[in-house]
């Protein structure tokens, strides 16, 4: 393997992990809930796209009766999907989202399996014991998910086009970029939930050659925001 290979791949930790799970929220549009998810440690990596409805090939400008949804891959191990539905929770308002009524932007709630399903019914209790009304969440198995188009992964961090060039150097393709672990982090930080110091503490921990963890660090130092 080259170093550029071994870099591309280490800028995805977990990416072949054996117990990673996946989340799937619908919290209104669905930029902003990929740059929230996106810069916790223990996800892995972030996508947007729609679910929940019937349309068989929806897209943005037809969607149909989908909602606009971010999926996460993260590591429990890290973080647990209790974690994941406590900042889901705690940053929308179920009820108004968007100032828009429809199944577009809504309050969704996707479960894969039976822990998960539990782990949703703990947190509820555990809102209702702070007095927390129940929210008006719709929750219901995992169904089909549908990326997006390009244009809405990484929204946040595609609009640094000094970041895109100098990441670009470090990825084969936009795919490997969008999917990175790296690129979660660096979407969030470009809408403002982290910085550049958690992100590069973070990337001295990534299992990878110190050769190129020093490249991938310096690079991403002389991004100009």
């Amino acid at each position: 393997m080259s170093g550029s290979d071994e870099l591309t791949r280490s800028c995805q930790p977990g990416s072949l992990l054996i117990g990673a799970e996946l989340a799937t929220f619908g919290m209104g549009c669905f930029w902003s809930p990929e740059a929230l998810f996106g810069h916790l440690p223990g996800v892995v990596r972030t996508c947007t796209g729609y679910a929940g409805g019937t349309a068989p090939e929806p897209t943005y400008r037809q969607m149909g009766d989908h909602t606009e949804t971010v999926q996460i891959t993260f590591d429990p191990a890290i973080i647990s999907f209790g974690e994941l539905l406590e900042v889901f929770w705690n940053n929308h308002n179920p009820v108004n989202i968007n100032e828009y009524k429809g199944r577009q932007y809504q309050s969704l709630l996707f479960y894969s399996n039976e822990g998960h399903k539990a782990e949703i019914n703990r947190i509820l209790r555990k809102r209702e014991a702070l007095g927390k009304s129940e929210p008006a969440t719709e929750i219901v198995p995992a169904s089909a998910f549908h990326l997006a188009e390009d244009r809405h992964q990484k929204y946040y961090l595609k609009r640094f086009q000094d970041a895109m060039d100098k990441l670009d150097n470090l990825f084969g393709s936009q795919a490997e970029l969008q999917n990175s672990t790296l690129a979660a982090r660096l979407n969030g930080l470009a809408k403002g939930y982290t910085n550049m110091e958690r992100i590069v503490m973070e990337v001295r921990n990534w299992r990878m050659e110190p050769s190129n963890q020093e490249r991938l660090i310096a690079c991403i130092k002389e991004i100009k925001w």
